[in-house]
């Protein structure tokens, strides 16, 4: 076997390789590139899903990022358990053909209890008394506490939210995807693992929150084409083979829809009042949807709105189309954990997950950074809300009353959804696929998401 390193650059595609990411572009001319047909949905967890299995969610289960658990009947995103990804592993396999092979998964998604050798994911510590104390979890739990004393504490609260790949006061890139980066070479001086899979969100942010075609992208692709070329640097110095990849591609949106507000205004949804602010019920409803980027989980209780609802959401102008049963068996996504629907959005819209009518109302998580009690994923949670005056003193006092024991609220984030510039989820145009670049193996010039899974295994193996 070939040791190898799976670099996953977030967001990364044919187009924004150029002349502000030389590293990368030199590495793509000496090697193959393909074009990867994006898993659908084409988000974070069923995207390396599907690379990693070599399936699609119809076998794997993740559906998104998140989706409804009809037993517990809560809204659960971001979960990190890797027994929720069913099927065999790229690791397992290789692992049954050499007892020898060795996998480690940094910062890859559903990254504890899986059955890679090591791995590192974020993983804040909650103690009794509400605090949320930012760490990393390790397998082995010894690279924890080693790793933190030669890199540093990772750099959590850069690694989503209104800092999340903004540059520092010294001039520094993204400290998140450095401190991973440096986290991959410190694996592989310890360890030399077989398999070394990388993520590198850095693009992932400003994407977002900018657009894939605002012009001040550049500098971010300069910073993740340095950390990028440094990293090609090191692993050849090692005699280990890179394979560069991506998970989607973003394009540029400025059509937030919002689902749940029209499904309450049809009556089907069910809202509590919580302290004089409103929460979604979710098994009280009739109808709910799971927002997920380009494309939303429809959830329906009542189930004699069925056909009332699919007509309802082919009538709504920034939805392309509705999948029912016949066309999730078609594009893979026909599993117990999918909504009874699924709606995509237009190629220029997105979907939030908002609810409420009145943004006095909405729930206090609504202006925070709150990954796992939104019901849905927010990318407003990149801003800060331009309508709080000195807005930076604010964080500042609110970390103050952190430090000195206090309950206090992290309440600065905007709701505004017409902040966000750039999405992903749906399938788009060619040029905005995520890419697979390797040494010559004759990979196609088009995989199959699925089919990542061989292809990496074909550079491992031949």
């Amino acid at each position: 076997m070939h040791r190898t390193a799976v670099i996953n650059v977030v967001g990364l595609t044919q187009s924004l390789i150029g002349a502000h990411t030389p590293n990368i572009a030199q590495f793509a001319a000496k090697n193959s590139v393909s074009s990867i047909v994006p898993a659908f949905p084409a988000v974070t967890c069923t995207a390396q899903s599907n690379y990693l299995t070599g399936t699609t969610p119809s076998q794997h289960g993740i559906v998104g990022n998140g989706w409804y658990n009809r037993e517990l009947a809560e809204v659960q995103f971001w979960k990190q358990s890797n027994h929720l990804v069913h099927g065999k592993k790229i690791w397992d396999d290789l692992r049954e053909r050499d007892p020898q092979f060795t996998c480690a998964k940094l910062f890859w998604w559903y990254n504890m209890y899986s059955s890679a050798d090591y791995s590192i994911t974020p993983r804040p510590s909650y103690p009794a008394d509400g605090r949320k104390v930012f760490d990393i979890y390790t397998h082995p739990y010894s690279i924890r506490e080693e790793i933190k004393r030669e890199l540093g504490e990772f750099p959590f609260p850069t690694f989503w939210g209104p800092a999340a790949g903004i540059e520092t006061p010294q001039g520094k890139a993204d400290a998140v995807s450095k401190w991973i980066a440096e986290s991959a070479k410190w694996i592989e001086n310890k360890y030399a693992p077989t398999l070394n899979l990388i993520y590198l969100p850095h693009l992932d942010y400003n994407l977002q929150r900018l657009g894939p075609n605002d012009a001040r992208i550049a500098k971010d692709l300069n910073q993740i084409d340095a950390i990028v070329g440094d990293l090609l640097q090191f692993f050849a110095k090692r005699s280990v083979q890179v394979v560069l990849l991506s998970e989607y591609g973003i394009v540029e949106v400025d059509t937030p829809i919002h689902l749940n507000r029209l499904f309450r205004d049809q009556g089907w949804l069910t809202i509590k009042e919580e302290l004089g602010l409103e929460l979604l019920d979710y098994g009280a409803s009739k109808v709910f949807a799971v927002a997920d980027h380009q494309i939303a989980h429809i959830y329906i209780n009542d189930k004699s709105v069925r056909n009332k609802v699919r007509t309802f959401l082919e009538k709504q102008t920034g939805i392309d189309t509705v999948l029912d049963d016949k066309e999730k068996v078609a594009n893979g996504i026909a599993h117990e954990r999918a909504g009874d629907l699924i709606a995509v959005a237009k190629e220029r819209a997105w979907f939030t997950y908002y609810y409420w009518q009145d943004d006095v109302r909405a729930p206090d998580f609504a202006r925070c950074v709150d990954i796992h009690r939104k019901p849905g994923y927010d990318p407003v949670e990149l801003f800060l809300d331009p309508k709080i005056p000195a807005v930076k003193l604010k964080i500042l006092w609110r970390l103050l009353q952190k430090k000195f024991g206090f309950r206090m609220l992290m309440d600065v984030i905007p709701l505004d959804a017409t902040l966000v510039k750039g999405s992903h989820g749906r399938n788009n145009r060619v040029q905005d696929n995520p890419i697979f670049i390797s040494r010559n193996i004759g990979s196609p010039d088009l995989l199959l998401s699925t089919q990542v899974f061989d292809a990496v295994k074909n550079v491992i193996l031949t």
